[in-house]
């Protein structure tokens, strides 16, 4: 999964675009396409933010900036709900054996995270090319952990994968419930 997000986001940065077109090179309604395009709304909603930051920033623009980026994480949400659903259909019949355990999270968010970090290993590494050799040595020095952890997130989601499938994890899915996006929950939106 990793080497698919670290190829999304180079082909993003290919336009490096948050208007660009989302193209997949996998036919659509696979697993694959889902993964691409979680990742591709990852980046998009990484660049958004950046560029909501800077303090002279138009405030018209920000308000803009952030209400595309709360559509963004709703559907980042989605996504990631779409991919526990492909979990709990591969895993969700599978006896668990006595003992099984439960985990805190859902297979889809740790690969959400797995996005995330994609994302940030490709922009530390331009990091740790660019700028000063002190600048240079603090940007390696946190790419080299976030490769470290690249590896462990790797493992332990290749290792979640094999105890559902072995029945030594209980699979179970955990809905968001975002109440900012929902004109029916959050007070803000209702009493309008």
């Amino acid at each position: 999964m990793y080497d698919l997000f670290a190829k999304q986001v180079s082909e993003y940065h290919k336009t490096d675009s948050i208007d660009a077109a989302l193209s997949t090179p996998f036919d659509a309604g696979t697993f694959e396409a889902l993964l691409w395009e979680k990742s591709w709304v990852d980046t998009v909603q990484w660049h958004l933010e950046d560029l909501v930051r800077p303090a002279d920033v138009d405030p018209v623009y920000a308000l803009a900036l952030k209400r595309r980026i709360d559509a963004s994480n709703q559907h980042r949400t989605n996504l990631v709900e779409q991919i526990d659903d492909h979990f709990m259909a591969r895993f969700g019949e599978v006896s668990t054996q006595p003992g099984a355990r439960l985990n805190t999270e859902t297979p889809a968010w740790a690969i959400d995270r797995l996005s995330i970090l994609a994302l940030k290993v490709y922009h530390f590494d331009i990091e740790a090319h660019r700028g000063d050799d002190a600048h240079r040595a603090r940007c390696r020095q946190k790419l080299d952990t976030l490769l470290v952890q690249r590896g462990d997130l790797t493992l332990a989601i290749d290792q979640l994968l094999e105890d559902l499938q072995a029945g030594r994890r209980v699979m179970r899915l955990y809905r968001q419930m975002k109440m900012y996006n929902d004109p029916s929950l959050n007070p803000s939106l209702y009493r309008k």
